[in-house]
């Protein structure tokens, strides 16, 4: 294959949760891009307006279309040669005709699917989890029917910014709350995990798109830092000044309540699963990809600043 450059860039789902920081790291990159198309619909184009107009100020293009279209599908992909998908758990199903007709495209030739997150092919529990399934059906398509297109997976394991927050009704699986000077941990609290803040994810993202080359075909799992959930409980009483109130939740007592917010049908059982996940050492690799990205990457968030943010509002507080 002769050397790729990516020119025209395309981002579904790039206004949402994870999308926003992709979005903004990919302008602050553009001088490396040619142009930067965002696709929304109606809807979060009237509800983003605000948002939109600043980033159009930055030099992004928007069209606005229907994500089960085919027709408005296919005339966005026009010229496009890259396609990053940021779509969010609702829309992960939408990715398999997405990739069929990035497929069928004159122009695409690299797509980057919505795997920020858990490393879902990390072992062999890994296909019975429950919310790894649509996931896991995006790269078997992939794998059985794309020929042409070049897919990466940006694995960037749990966002700090997000596993920080203690979830109301939730706490038993972990998380802070800076307001009480309360934590909540599973077992002893020594257990590693590797995180990405969701900042991290757009430069990690950036860099990928500036490195074809050793991206391509790839499952590229990355990380802004490995600590454990004591050392995050430290960072937070050294930058507070205080001691905190510590909960420990031996991981069969998480197992159950996981199992049982199942069975509720609770729609938030998936938060259980994954901080379980993550408590098990779904995020820990013998090395991870970052010296593989490592000559574009920006640098990096450490534990201090990651805690230095949550502290003062976290990623809710964020505007781009």
């Amino acid at each position: 294959m002769s050397p790729f450059t990516v020119s025209k860039i395309l981002v579904f789902g790039g206004t949402g949760t994870i999308g926003r920081y992709i979005t903004s790291a990919l302008l602050r990159a553009k001088p490396s891009f040619q142009q930067i198309v965002l696709f929304t619909s109606p809807n979060g184009a009237k509800e983003k307006a605000q948002q939109l107009e600043r980033w159009k100020a930055q030099g992004l293009s928007v069209i606005v279309g229907d994500l089960t279209s085919e027709a408005d599908v296919t005339a966005a992909y026009s010229g496009v040669d890259t396609v990053i998908s940021a779509v969010g758990r609702g829309g992960l199903q939408h990715q398999i005709e997405l990739l069929r007709l990035a497929e069928a495209s004159e122009s695409v030739k690299w797509f980057l699917p919505s795997e920020f997150g858990t490393d879902i092919e990390h072992n062999d529990k890994s296909p019975n989890e429950r919310p790894h399934q649509l996931k896991l059906q995006v790269r078997k398509y992939i794998r059985e029917n794309l020929k042409r297109v070049q897919v990466t997976y940006v694995v960037t394991g749990p966002y700090f910014d997000m596993w920080v927050d203690a979830a109301p009704g939730y706490e038993i699986v972990g998380g802070f709350f800076p307001e009480k000077k309360q934590a909540y941990v599973a077992e002893d609290g020594n257990g590693k995990i590797g995180f990405c803040t969701m900042s991290d994810v757009g430069k990690f993202v950036v860099a990928t798109l500036k490195s074809p080359e050793v991206s391509f075909g790839k499952a590229l799992k990355v990380q802004s830092f490995v600590v454990t959930p004591n050392e995050v409980l430290a960072e937070y009483e050294r930058q507070t000044g205080s001691k905190w109130a510590v909960t420990r939740t031996p991981l069969d007592e998480i197992r159950a309540f996981e199992a049982k917010k199942w069975e509720e049908g609770d729609p938030r059982a998936t938060i259980a699963t994954l901080r379980r996940i993550w408590a098990e050492g779904g995020t820990l690799y013998a090395q991870n990809d970052n010296d593989v990205l490592a000559p574009k990457l920006e640098a990096l968030d450490s534990l201090e600043d990651a805690v230095k943010k949550a502290l003062a509002g976290g990623y809710k507080k964020d505007t781009f």
